[in-house]
C-alpha cells in the first residue's frame, strides 16, 4: 500500500515536471529560432557588403566608372529586399487581437508606450495541460501596423529607426570632421556657410511651400494628411546632400581643390543644419501650431531654437575635443597607446551623447568635436594612436555609409508602412531640384560680387549636380512614420535617394567632361585637400606629421608646403 502511494507520488511528479519542462523547452526552442533570424538578417547584410567591397575592386582594376559603390550597394539592396519581401516565409508572427476597456479614458490619438496584457489564472483548455498561472507580459510600442500577415524575417530585416541616429550616423559625421582639410575648408568658409546654412533653409523653405500647393491640387485624401509644417519638414529632411560618389570621383581625377572644399564643406554642415532645422519645426509644431495658425511669436521662438540649439550642440562637441586635447597633452595616456585611442573614441562618442541627453543635436556636437579633434587632440598622440585613429574612422566611415545605403535598398520592399504616392513623389522629386538650384545660382551671384576669384558657372552647374540625397534624409524621414503623410514622405524620400545615388553618381564623371571642368590638376596641392584614404599611399609615413626616419626636417617642411609628392614622383 505504502508502496503504490509512493509509485503514485513520484509518478504525479515527474508528469508534472515534464509538463514545465516541455513548456520551457517550447520557449528555448522559439528564442533560438528568433536568434537564428537574427543572425541571419545581419548576415544577409554582411554579405551585401562583402559583395559590394568585391563588385569595386573589380570596378576599380577594370576602371569603371558608370557605376560608384554607393549605387553598387543600393541595387544589391533593392535585389535582396525584393527576394525577402516575395520569396515567403512560412514563420509567421502569432499575435492576439486586443481592444481597449470600455470606458478608457486614455488620448488614443497618442499611442501608449507600453501595453500590459494580463491572463488571468485559468482552468487548462485542453485536458491534461496544466493550470495557466496568473501571469501579466508587457510588450512595447511599434507604431500602426500596417501588414498582420508580416513574417519574422520581414520584421527583422527592419532596423529600429534609432540605430542610424544613435551607432550608423555618429562615425560619418565625425569622420568628416576629423578627416576636414582646414586650409581649404576655410579659404572657403564664407562660401561653404552661405550654401550650408541660408542655402539649406532657403531650400527647406520653397520645398515646403512648393509642396503644400502641389499636395492642394492632388485628391482630398491626401491633401487632408498633410499640413504646412508636414510638407516643411519634408523640405528641411530632403535638403541636406551626401555626394559622396561625386566626392570619391574627384578625388581620383584631382579636381580643382576649392571646388572640392566647397563641395564637401556644404555636405558636411548641411546635414547638421537640417537636423537641427527639422527638430526647430517640430518644436514649433508641438509649442505654437495647436490651432494650425501661424503666430509670429511661434516662429521667432523657432528661430531662437535653432540658433541655441545650434550653438550649444558646437560648444559642447568643441569642449569635449578641448578637453581630450588636455588630457592627451598633460597625462601620460600616450605610453599606452591603445587606451589612448580607446579614450579618444569614447570622448568623442559621449560629445554626440551628451548633446542628445541634454536635447541638443549630438550630429552638431560630434562634427565638431571632430574638427577640434583634428586642429588639437590629433598632435599630442602618439604614433601608432594617430594612425589607429584615422584609419578606425575611414573604416567605419566606409562600413556605415555603404550599410545605410544597403538599408535604403532593403527597405523599398521590407519595410512595412510605405505610401506609394505617383503624384506626390514626382511633386517631390520636382521641388527638390528646384529646391536645389534656388540654393546654388542665387546665393552664387551674391558670393561673387564680393568674392576673389569668383564662382565659375561651370562649377556652379556641378554644384547643383553635385546635390545627391543620402543617409541623412533617410535617417530623418524613417524616423517617424506613424502618419499617412510620414510614410509618404519616406516613400519619396527613398526614392529621391536611390534615383540620385545611382543616376547622378554615375553620370558625375560625363558631367565633368561635359562641363569642361579641368581634372588632374595642382596635384601638389591636391594631396593635401584629398580624403586620407586617396592619397595615403603618398604620404604614408608623414600623414601622421611626423618625417620617416631616412627624412630630415627639412624634407618635413617641404611636406607641409605640399612639395612631397613633386619630390617622390
Amino acid at each position: 500500500m505504502n508502496r503504490n502511494v509512493v509509485f503514485t507520488f513520484f509518478l504525479f511528479c515527474f508528469v508534472t515536471i515534464c509538463r514545465g519542462s516541455g513548456t520551457d523547452i517550447a520557449l528555448d526552442a522559439k528564442a533560438t529560432l528568433l536568434h537564428r533570424i537574427d543572425s541571419l538578417n545581419l548576415l544577409i547584410y554582411t554579405c551585401l557588403l562583402t559583395l559590394t567591397v568585391l563588385t569595386i575592386w573589380v570596378f576599380k582594376h577594370r576602371r569603371v566608372s558608370w557605376l560608384h559603390e554607393t549605387g553598387l550597394a543600393v541595387i544589391y539592396g533593392l535585389i535582396v529586399g525584393a527576394i525577402i519581401r516575395y520569396a515567403g516565409s512560412t514563420n509567421h508572427i502569432t499575435h492576439i487581437n486586443v481592444n481597449p476597456e470600455p470606458g478608457t479614458t486614455y488620448n488614443l490619438s497618442v499611442p501608449p508606450d507600453m501595453l500590459r496584457f494580463h491572463f488571468p489564472a485559468s482552468l487548462p483548455i485542453t485536458p491534461g495541460d496544466s493550470p495557466i498561472a496568473n501571469k501579466t507580459y508587457a510588450y512595447s510600442f511599434r507604431g500602426e501596423i500596417v501588414n498582420v500577415e508580416q513574417n519574422e524575417i520581414d520584421l527583422k530585416a527592419t532596423f529600429d529607426p534609432e540605430i542610424f541616429f544613435n551607432i550608423i550616423l555618429p562615425p560619418i559625421i565625425f569622420h568628416a570632421g576629423y578627416c576636414l582639410k582646414r586650409k581649404y575648408f576655410f579659404r572657403n568658409l564664407g562660401a561653404i556657410l552661405t550654401f550650408a546654412m541660408v542655402g539649406t533653409a532657403l531650400s527647406a523653405l520653397v520645398i515646403g511651400a512648393l509642396m503644400y500647393g502641389c499636395v492642394q491640387l492632388m485628391p482630398a485624401s491626401l491633401a487632408s494628411s498633410f499640413t504646412f509644417l508636414d510638407t516643411l519638414y519634408f523640405g528641411a529632411l530632403i535638403s541636406p546632400t551626401d555626394p559622396l560618389t561625386v566626392l570619391a570621383i574627384f578625388s581620383q581625377l584631382k579636381v580643382d581643390v576649392n571646388l572640392y572644399a566647397m563641395i564637401f564643406g556644404e555636405s558636411v554642415l548641411n546635414d547638421a543644419v537640417a537636423l537641427v532645422l527639422s527638430g526647430a519645426i517640430q518644436n514649433y509644431e508641438t509649442r505654437y501650431s495647436h490651432d494650425g495658425g501661424f503666430e509670429i511669436s511661434g516662429f521667432l521662438g523657432a528661430i531662437g531654437d535653432f540658433i541655441g540649439i545650434f550653438s550649444l550642440s558646437l560648444l559642447v562637441g568643441a569642449l569635449m575635443g578641448c578637453l581630450t586635447a588636455l588630457m592627451t597633452k598633460f597625462t601620460h595616456v600616450r605610453d599606452w597607446p591603445l587606451l589612448e585611442s580607446a579614450l579618444f573614441v569614447l570622448m568623442s562618442y559621449a560629445a554626440f551623447l551628451i548633446a542628445e541627453v541634454c536635447e541638443l543635436t549630438g550630429v552638431v556636437a560630434v562634427l565638431f568635436c571632430g574638427i577640434c579633434q583634428a586642429h588639437y587632440t590629433y598632435n599630442n598622440l602618439s604614433s601608432d594612436s594617430r594612425n589607429r585613429t584615422k584609419q578606425l574612422f575611414e573604416l567605419l566611415n566606409f562600413l556605415a555609409e555603404n550599410f545605410i545605403f544597403t538599408y535604403i535598398g532593403v527597405s523599398m520592399f521590407t519595410f512595412p508602412k510605405h505610401h506609394f504616392d505617383p503624384w506626390f513623389i514626382i511633386a517631390g522629386f520636382i521641388t527638390s531640384m528646384l529646391g536645389r538650384a534656388v540654393n546654388i545660382y542665387p546665393l552664387s551671384f551674391l558670393l561673387n560680387l564680393g568674392r576673389k576669384p569668383p564662382i565659375p558657372v561651370n562649377f556652379q552647374h556641378m554644384l547643383f549636380f553635385s546635390g545627391l540625397r543620402g543617409a541623412m534624409s533617410f535617417a530623418l524621414a524613417i524616423r517617424n512614420t506613424v502618419s499617412e503623410a510620414r510614410q509618404a514622405m519616406l516613400t519619396t524620400t527613398s526614392m529621391i535617394v536611390i534615383a540620385t545615388v545611382v543616376l547622378q553618381g554615375g553620370a558625375a564623371t560625363h558631367a565633368l567632361d561635359y562641363l569642361r571642368i579641368p581634372t588632374g590638376q595642382g596635384s601638389n596641392e591636391e594631396s593635401e585637400a584629398l580624403p586620407y584614404r586617396d592619397v595615403r599611399s603618398l604620404y604614408h609615413a608623414t600623414d601622421t606629421g611626423e618625417s620617416p626616419p631616412d627624412i630630415g626636417l627639412g624634407l618635413r617642411n617641404l611636406h607641409a608646403q605640399g612639395a612631397f609628392y613633386q619630390i617622390h614622383s
